[in-house]
This record gives C-alpha cells, sequence and structure tokens, in this order.
C-alpha cells in the first residue's frame, strides 16, 4: 500500500466516521488521533475526489456545525461565567 492509498483510505474512514456521527471536525480529530488540519484536509480535499457522494454528505454536516460555531461559543462562555460566579 502506498502512502497516497492510506491517505485515502483514511480520508474514506474519516468520512464515514463524520457521516454517521455527525460529529465535528475535532471529535473526529480526537477519535482518529489525528490533528484537525488533517481531519479538515482529508474530509474537504482528498474526499471530494474519491467519492463526492459521500463528501457531499459530510459538507453538510460541516457547514451545519459552521453555521452554529457561534452559538456554541456564546453557551460556552455563559457556562464559564455562570461557573465562575458560583465559585467567588
Amino acid at each position: 500500500m502506498t502512502k497516497s492509498d492510506s491517505k485515502n483510505t483514511r480520508a474514506v474512514e474519516l468520512g464515514r466516521y463524520i457521516a454517521q456521527s455527525e460529529c465535528t471536525v475535532r471529535d473526529a480529530a480526537k477519535h482518529f488521533c489525528l490533528g484537525k488540519s488533517t481531519v479538515h484536509k482529508d474530509v474537504t480535499e482528498r474526499l471530494a475526489r474519491i467519492e463526492p457522494e459521500l463528501y457531499e454528505r459530510v459538507r453538510k454536516i460541516l457547514d451545519y456545525h459552521l453555521s452554529v460555531r457561534h452559538l456554541r461559543g456564546g453557551e460556552a462562555t455563559k457556562q464559564k461565567c455562570t461557573k465562575s460566579r458560583l465559585i467567588e
């Protein structure tokens, strides 16, 4: 198996995992012990060339996560502030 074959296989595995679990790039990176940049490159660039249908499913999930990112950040900040007020 060549290096590019293993990267292509990894991209497909990542795509299937994200499509099945509807997780974020960060969650997939943790699950596969990879960097976020590696996961993002695999599922946005490599996967588009290898399996276009899977890429489209993954792209929809990633677009959704991008659209709610600001809400998650606000919620995390709210919880952090609430937690710090309870400690004081």
